[in-house]
């Protein structure tokens, strides 16, 4: 395999470049190249590739439904308690603005306080564990077509300006960053 990354003349490579449970899940994922058909990873790594990449397309669309499901949670709980304080005798104008911790044609209001339901926690545990698929089935994806979280890591070093990049990052070499086709 060619090395695409480089770290910038006189800094020091991290530790780890995502993290150590991403290069667990890594180094798992690469070895069940040598499992058998028992092993569900396995067969995402030799079989069809349409079977791996409807993985990823599938659980990408149950994370947009999962934050879609959070972001429901706390909009209608929002809503619930401005409704709330309307009816408790200020008005919607009122209630809006003790939401936002603003004044309105001299009304000052205290913050208005939204008390999430159980479900809200629910559909943050739910988007963290799509998430979690997306992100497995994308790694098997990579070590299928040979990219390492290196050079994945690099990918996404050259993508931040020089401020915004980890210190030692490692970066693509000129010739192999491709932006679109």
């Amino acid at each position: 395999m060619v090395d695409k990354t480089y770290i910038p003349e006189g800094q020091d490579a991290p530790a780890s470049q995502i993290g150590a449970t991403l290069e667990a899940l890594a180094a798992t994922i690469a070895s069940r190249r040598d499992a058998d058909e028992a092993s569900y990873t396995y067969r995402l790594l030799t079989g069809n590739v349409d079977t791996v990449l409807k993985k990823v397309m599938e659980e990408s669309g149950e994370v947009a439904l999962a934050a879609k499901d959070v972001e429901g949670w706390a909009t209608s709980s929002l809503a619930a308690a401005v409704a709330l304080q309307a009816v408790s005798g200020g008005s919607y104008a009122e209630a809006a603005c003790a939401a936002a911790g603003a004044d309105v044609a001299g009304f000052a209001s205290d913050a208005l306080s939204v008390q999430l339901p159980p479900e809200y926690g629910e559909a943050v545990d739910h988007l963290r564990y799509e998430a979690a698929d997306v992100v497995y089935h994308l790694l098997v994806v990579l070590e299928r077509y040979g990219i390492g979280l290196d050079e994945f890591a690099a990918e996404l070093n050259n993508r931040m300006t020089e401020r915004e990049r980890p210190e030692g990052g490692v970066r693509l070499y000129d010739e192999y960053v491709r932006r679109g086709k």
